[in-house]
């Protein structure tokens, strides 16, 4: 794999986390009949900013990873690659990185999936069970003893 870098996102990175929300979720998103404004996905960008990384291969803006670490989980919030990165491991890499930090911290894991996203597959691969589900999302996690 080539190099990837996980750089702390910017200000500046927002329009790029723009588009990319906008190419990888409004379709899934609007295949559970949620449509939301330009406003709303914002705000969801801006939402726990500070924990946002963007993810470079080769110098190249390609995702978005943006996750807290508790005193007990570690939770992704949100991982997202362009789809012309897509298919290339990069998330995988970037979640098995989490992984090893989560296994040394003896913490779990845990994300939401929308339930129309083929991601869940992904993380279904890497040992992350369905513990519950709401209307849009399956919650995911990853005990620390699994790992």
């Amino acid at each position: 794999m080539e190099k990837l870098e996980l750089i702390k996102a910017q200000e500046s990175d927002k329009d790029f986390l723009f588009k990319l929300r906008k190419a990888t979720m409004v379709e899934h998103l609007e295949e559970m009949g949620i449509f939301l404004s330009d406003e709303e996905h914002l705000s969801r960008i801006d939402f726990q900013y500070d924990n946002a990384y963007v993810i470079l291969k080769s110098n190249q803006r390609a995702g978005v990873l943006k996750y807290i670490e508790t005193e007990h989980a570690i939770e992704i919030l949100q991982i997202q690659v362009l789809p012309e990165y897509q298919g290339h491991g990069i998330g995988k890499y970037v979640i098995k990185d989490i992984i090893e930090t989560a296994k040394a911290s003896n913490k779990d894991m845990v994300l939401k999936v929308l339930k129309e996203n083929p991601a869940r597959y992904l993380y279904e691969r890497m040992g992350f069970d369905t513990v519950d589900e709401d209307k849009y999302e399956f919650h995911m996690q990853l005990t620390s003893n699994k790992t």
